[in-house]
């Protein structure tokens, strides 16, 4: 795989995370390339102009523009640690880049926004109303992405919330688009987090705005709740890739002696779950919430229970290389007898995957759409 990424910048090794011994994809794409191509060929900053970049995915933009110290602003774990991998490699030190999540605060004054344009346009929506206070009517904001990750809906997010905006031609499908702050522009109030009320509970639920299915119970979560296990020995019971943690907030309650420990690698997802949890049980119960990827942080033979819906995507990429690592971690960390129950859209085939990891696996429960798995160690 191309791991070399050249540029008038210079030139950079890239990896991503989380690895794969055959990794078939680049740690960076054409957006990328063409936002750092124009900056250093047409916008050419200052030596110390002040630039912030959010969501950049592996830490190309903040690897290529060292130089300038920038601020990072990202909700992944692995974003984050991919940048710390990528500027290690590049024999750069690791205060080059102020590496910030999605929930702190930023400080000062920025010249230049770059943005990746994320999955979610809601977490787009969050991250520039919360810039507001940290721009001028001169900070040039550029966004970068591929052309099917640019919808319309991005261009009037921009317009509304920072002013007229202008378009690039496409190159190798990716585009970028300039947005212009307006001077008289409405700054509204941050509408996230979201909270709703459960479904045939008390319980409300908080949801950041970059947390999947954030204004009311999926489909596939509901139908998880439908077949929780009962597991009344089980003492250590992890929900992975919690998101907003309702899924370990219902085990919680069937198993009142357990400690539940939430994970998920989106700083948003987590804090979440922590509210959620927190809410419900009026701070007067313990639990463990962890920013990691998957259960990297867990020791072996640790866990009698572990239950997630795994990530089909990273980013804008679809595949299953997130569900095999947290295939294969769940066999280390559960204890002997231990159970991991999963829940999946029936066409991406988790019975046989599940049968390389464990020696015993059976169908819980299907319908048309999601199958439930429970394999035992």
């Amino acid at each position: 795989m191309e791991t070399l990424l050249q540029l008038t910048q210079g030139s950079f090794e890239l990896q991503r995370l989380p690895y794969r011994p055959k990794e078939l994809l680049r740690a960076w794409d054409a957006a990328d390339e063409y936002l750092l191509n124009t900056l250093a060929k047409e916008i050419k900053p200052s030596a110390n102009a002040k630039i912030l970049i959010f969501n950049d995915n592996f830490g190309a933009l903040a690897v290529a523009l060292h130089e300038f110290k920038p601020y990072a602003v990202s909700d992944s774990y692995l974003s984050q640690a991919s940048t710390r991998l990528n500027l290690a490699a590049n024999q750069l030190a690791e205060n080059e880049v102020t590496l910030l999540n999605s929930l702190q605060t930023l400080s000062g004054h920025f010249d230049y926004v770059l943005i990746k344009a994320p999955k979610t346009l809601a977490f787009l929506e969050d991250f520039l109303i919360r810039l507001q206070p940290f721009i001028s009517n001169e900070t040039q904001i550029i966004v970068a992405g591929m052309v099917k990750g640019l919808p319309s809906s991005v261009w009037k997010l921009l317009e509304k919330l920072i002013g007229e905006t202008t378009t690039s031609l496409a190159k190798k499908k990716a585009r970028l688009i300039f947005a212009k702050p307006n001077p008289q522009r409405e700054i509204p109030a941050l509408p996230y987090p979201v909270y709703y009320q459960l479904e045939n509970t008390n319980y409300t639920v908080c949801n950041h705005a970059n947390v999947f299915s954030r204004d009311s119970l999926d489909i596939g979560t509901r139908f998880l709740l439908a077949n929780l296990p009962y597991q009344p020995q089980a003492k250590n019971i992890v929900d992975l890739g919690c998101g907003n943690g309702i899924v370990g907030l219902m085990l919680a309650e069937k198993h009142p002696q357990a400690m539940l420990h939430f994970v998920d690698e989106s700083f948003m997802a987590v804090d979440s779950a922590k509210q959620t949890f927190n809410q419900a049980f009026n701070h007067q119960r313990e639990a463990q919430f962890y920013i990691t990827d998957a259960l990297s942080k867990f020791a072996a033979d640790s866990m009698d229970l572990i239950i997630c819906n795994p990530p089909f995507h990273q980013q804008n990429t679809v595949g299953d290389h997130i569900a095999l690592t947290m295939f294969t971690q769940a066999r280390k960390v559960l204890k002997k007898g231990g159970q991991f129950w999963v829940i999946g859209n029936r066409h991406l085939g988790y019975h046989s995957r599940l049968k390389k990891y464990f020696s015993e696996s059976h169908t819980v429960a299907a319908n048309k759409k999601f199958v439930i798995i429970s394999a035992i160690k």
